[in-house]
């Protein structure tokens, strides 16, 4: 039996290319494998979005053209690539691929020793062609999960932010079919996933690439939640990620009305200061993102508000800094991602000194996570007593109970080990809290009759 071994590193959207590159592969005859030493072909979904990725890639890759002193090994890489990395994977790796043309992939396998290397240089363009993405999403993934799973719903980014590579890795925006992605969400219900992630770089501008031929955000939201509301299924809808500068009151309006529009947003901020902001490309204020969370606060009171956030970008002094501080004083984050500025080769502050030095950006990083602690906090206490439903999705590492997330993103740890509820929505009381996560035991079903 022929064997591969994947391995995806970066964002979600990647997870999701990786379940259509294991569809393709496995139609070849192959069977995965998580033992890379029983593996004859062993491939990467690569990110140059952030540095640390890629410093995985190079490392595993020397490893593997060492392996092959000892056995007949093929390697290949695609993914977020920019093209500096991607001209010196050209001399490690034996094949590498645009995502666009996964399709391909089974006649560079087979074709492995006489493949045409021109096929395989560096385009010359900056930004890559993304026309034929349209032939990857119709490859019919390979789930990795029986209960969740992301369906991309656009692919690249024109936003151009000035610490992102993502447009010089993935190219402009394009948009997918929404009936294809209606069919697909449609076919994972029927399946019984409970949570479905809408991916792209910048969901809430779907269809806008399509000149009005397409329905936009709202209104691709509007018939999964009408899809949901005639199944009679219970499942959470969620996406990421949206940009404060498209986001616009209509779309809090639809996940307000139906209750399979899972009630969390993920809206970044990057920043809470109006010069960095503007030196980061965002095009949005503050102002414009304080109207989004107002509009969610008075829509939608119950949802959860994650959010990302870069300290130490390019001339971010201590005031500017404060104003992040006070953002997150102000609109009491559920969760941020929070990151070091590094500069990636490609996006527009890579030519720019990066004057801030390490040891600020990790007092920072420290300070932010302690005022956000302070809020994630006071919002778990106040659930205490509360009855939530909760998706079983895993089992907690040191205590070997159950754990789950609420509709909100929130993990919780179950009180006992109940491994027959994997993937299941359930209704679990919170007994206790954290700064970052819930405690809370099973509701069992003569309990709920009582109640």
């Amino acid at each position: 039996m022929m064997k591969y071994h994947l391995i995806t590193l970066g964002c979600q959207m990647n997870l999701s290319d990786s379940e259509r590159v294991s569809a393709v592969l496995e139609q070849m005859g192959y069977e995965r494998t998580e033992n890379e030493e029983e593996a004859t072909l062993l491939g990467m979904l690569a990110c140059s979005v952030r540095q640390k990725p890629i410093d995985k890639v190079y490392n595993k890759i020397a490893q593997w053209n060492r392996a092959k002193n000892n056995r007949n090994l093929i390697t290949f890489i695609s993914g977020c690539i920019l093209p500096a990395d991607k001209e010196k994977f050209l001399k490690l790796f034996d094949l590498i691929f645009p995502m666009s043309e996964l399709s391909q992939l089974p006649d560079m396998i087979r074709n492995y020793g006489v493949v045409n290397a021109a096929s395989l240089q560096v385009p010359q363009p900056v930004m890559p062609k993304n026309e034929h993405i349209v032939d990857l999403w119709h490859i019919k993934p390979k789930y990795q999960s029986t209960y969740e799973a992301f369906v991309p719903i656009q692919n690249g980014c024109d936003k151009f932010c000035t610490f992102c590579a993502v447009p010089y890795t993935r190219g402009r925006e394009v948009s997918r079919s929404s009936e294809d992605i209606i069919n697909e969400v449609r076919h994972l219900v029927t399946q019984g996933y409970k949570s479905i992630t809408l991916l792209g770089q910048n969901v809430n501008s779907y269809g806008l690439d399509k000149d009005g031929a397409e329905i936009n955000f709202a209104g691709l939201l509007r018939q999964i939640g009408e899809y949901g509301k005639s199944s009679g299924e219970e499942f959470w809808v969620y996406f990421t990620s949206p940009h404060p500068q498209d986001m616009g009151r209509d779309v809090i309006e639809v996940i307000a009305e139906y209750a399979c529009l899972a009630k969390q947003i993920h809206l970044p901020m990057q920043s809470g200061d109006e010069k960095v902001l503007i030196k980061m490309n965002r095009r949005h204020s503050m102002d414009k993102y304080r109207k989004i969370v107002e509009d969610i606060r008075e829509l939608i009171p119950q949802a959860t508000l994650f959010t990302d956030i870069i300290v130490g970008f390019t001339a971010e002094g201590e005031t500017e800094f404060q104003h992040t501080v006070d953002a997150m004083n102000e609109f009491h984050f559920n969760m941020g991602y929070i990151a070091m500025y590094s500069p990636r080769p490609g996006a527009a502050s890579y030519r720019w000194e990066d004057e801030i030095s390490q040891d600020v950006k990790k007092d920072r990083l420290h300070r932010l996570s302690e005022v956000m602690k302070i809020h994630t906090r006071n919002y778990n206490d106040r659930l205490v007593g509360k009855t939530l439903r909760l998706l079983v999705n895993g089992t907690d590492r040191k205590t070997g109970f159950s754990t789950g997330l609420t509709e909100g993103k929130l993990n919780v740890r179950l009180n006992r080990n109940a491994p027959e509820l994997m993937g299941q929505i359930v209704d679990v009381k919170i007994t206790s809290a954290a700064d970052f996560s819930l405690s809370g035991e099973l509701v069992l079903q003569e309990e709920k009759m009582e109640l």
